[in-house]
């Protein structure tokens, strides 16, 4: 399955990246990306994979860190 990132997202994510270098060192950082890409990997192989949100209906909630989770929905029509 093909998973998009929304431009919302993407500002987010950019925002984050800086704040990891600058608060923690690149090393931190690239740790952090690389596990946000192994579970952006897992959702696009089994996008039900991760728990459904108790608040949000039809959306998942995946969990990067401790400190961070992003919320997805899957389109089945699309696959």
């Amino acid at each position: 399955m093909k998973v998009f990132i929304s431009e919302l997202a993407e500002k987010r994510l950019e925002n984050l990246s800086v704040y990891l270098v600058e608060e923690w060192g690149v090393k931190v950082k690239s740790e952090f990306l690389a596990k946000l890409d192994r579970k952006i990997s897992q959702i696009s192989l089994h996008p039900e994979s991760c728990p459904k949100s108790a608040e949000l209906g039809g959306i998942y909630r995946c969990m990067v860190s401790k400190q961070t989770i992003f919320y997805y929905r899957v389109d089945f029509q699309k696959e």
